[in-house]
């Protein structure tokens, strides 16, 4: 089989290895977190959730054992995104979240990977980056995703939190959303 070359140490290109595999486990938990608040199994979806965000620190651990791989790299952000739109998506079709924040969070993404689409079909070189704002407003929609899960569950309600949350998580996605257009304006 012809080859460009060795793959350096660092970027692997093994589709089967440890990380990749829960990496992958934790996109299988996507479709099936969804299921559970569907279902009004809200508690087991929590602890799916927790589980899957876990794995997240298990994986990248993996990784930086037996060296990132080229599958792996696109694989952990993909999974990591697909499990918070969904669940923000979904908590907001059973009323757990406003349909404008999940609104929000979708077009925040949306509008990244179509500017990474744009720059790539114009022939730029596209290198992302989590930015500061960006690791911070992943941060708040996980706490916000994980409260709500264990407030549905449990039966308790905080509406001050939930509010000042859905707040925070609005706030962070706009500027990480604004920060991440203006880096790729800038790069052109």
């Amino acid at each position: 089989m012809p080859s460009g070359g060795p793959l350096p140490r660092s970027m692997g290109n093994a589709v089967v290895n440890p990380a990749n595999i829960v990496t992958f486990a934790r996109l299988c938990a996507v479709p099936a977190a969804v299921w559970l608040v569907l279902h009004d199994d809200v508690a087991t979806a929590f602890w799916l959730f927790v589980a899957a965000g876990a794995s997240d620190a298990v994986d990248g651990w993996l990784a930086r054992r037996s060296g990132p791989t080229t599958v792996g790299t696109i694989l952990d952000p993909v999974a990591d995104k697909l499990l918070l739109v969904s669940m923000y998506v979904t908590l907001a079709a059973v009323h757990e979240l406003p349909d404008w924040l999940a609104i929000l969070v979708v077009f925040r993404d949306v509008l990244i990977v179509g500017g990474v689409l744009v720059l790539g079909v114009m022939g730029q070189k596209v290198s992302i980056r989590p930015l500061l704002i960006s690791k911070l407003n992943t941060v708040l929609q996980i706490v916000l995703v994980a409260s709500t899960l264990a407030m549905v569950a449990t039966g308790w309600t905080w509406p001050l939190m939930t509010q000042a949350l859905s707040w925070a998580v609005a706030a962070s996605t706009v500027a990480s959303g604004a920060a991440y257009m203006w880096a790729g304006a800038r790069a052109r």
